[in-house]
């Protein structure tokens, strides 16, 4: 809907129905006066994580309103301003000591994807067999944010972990499927056989323990770090954008500052504070 995904809008609706049951009338004809009232109290709310329920609840309304056209009230909704926290980036010594972490190679070949490919969760548990083309060497990325389909390339380590994973495991329509997925065939329909999003959180995280990595990381660093480690192997930042799936190049601008590049890698003055002596 809206270029939105069914999480987000799902999101969204459940934000919008608590200020419908706050004021007892539908969200688009509650007056700003009251909706600031009303987004004071989210931001004091101690009993909730009020900086992103806040956003959230900004977010919903400005869905809402700009689809039923009130471009008016839209306006009249505070800003919010984006984080400028830059990204944590693994090394790549960090990123192979985490490839060989699992025991599991179904667990190897999911963090192979979401590095490798610089896969969100939910792209890598929307992932099916037939999204997989290895004689092209790409992944057929289908519905990513934004409803936006895009290809990536396949790295020939990744298409033989695949081959050997795919071969063991026969997995039927997902290429990661849960260990629930026999209650399928028990209960019929279409029971959503994919890993979870918590699984997927669970497999990284065990990952990083095994892998003594320190860093404050989670799923959403691997892409982070496919984005840096591209741009400092020179691949131009037009093409990560794409590869990303961003829609604005500004997005992906954020790496510039995060990569070492040969051009204008930083050093420390004491790297050189004693060379003139030696």
């Amino acid at each position: 809907m809206a270029g939105k995904s069914q999480s987000t809008v799902t999101n969204y609706g459940r934000h919008l129905a608590k200020l419908a049951l706050h004021f007892n009338e539908l969200p688009t004809e509650v007056d700003p006066d009251r909706v600031n009232d009303y987004l004071h109290l989210v931001k004091r709310g101690h009993n909730t994580p009020s900086d992103s329920y806040f956003k959230f609840t900004v977010y919903a309304l400005r869905f809402a309103y700009r689809i039923e056209g009130m471009k008016d009230k839209r306006i009249e909704l505070p800003s919010i301003k984006r984080s400028k926290k830059l990204p944590v980036v693994l090394s790549q010594e960090e990123v192979r000591r985490l490839l060989k972490a699992p025991k599991l190679l179904k667990h190897r070949v999911l963090i192979g994807l979401l590095y490798g490919c610089g896969l969100r969760c939910f792209e890598v548990r929307n992932l099916k067999i037939a999204d997989l083309d290895f004689d092209r060497k790409v992944l057929h990325v289908k519905d990513g944010k934004g409803k936006k389909d895009r290809y990536v390339p396949l790295a020939d380590m990744l298409i033989r972990g695949l081959k050997t994973y795919l071969e063991a495991e026969q997995p039927s329509e997902w290429v990661f499927n849960s260990k629930d997925q026999e209650i399928k065939g028990r209960v019929g329909g279409d029971f959503d056989s994919r890993y979870s999003q918590r699984g997927v959180q669970w497999a990284v995280n065990e990952a990083k323990k095994k892998a003594g990595i320190q860093k404050p990381m989670n799923v959403h660093t691997l892409r982070h770090t496919f984005a840096t480690h591209l741009l400092e192997e020179g691949l131009d930042i037009l093409t990560i954008k794409d590869l990303l799936g961003h829609e604005s190049i500004d997005t992906t601008m954020i790496y510039l500052h995060v990569a070492q590049t040969d051009k204008r890698r930083a050093f420390s003055p004491l790297d050189r504070l004693y060379l003139s002596r030696r």
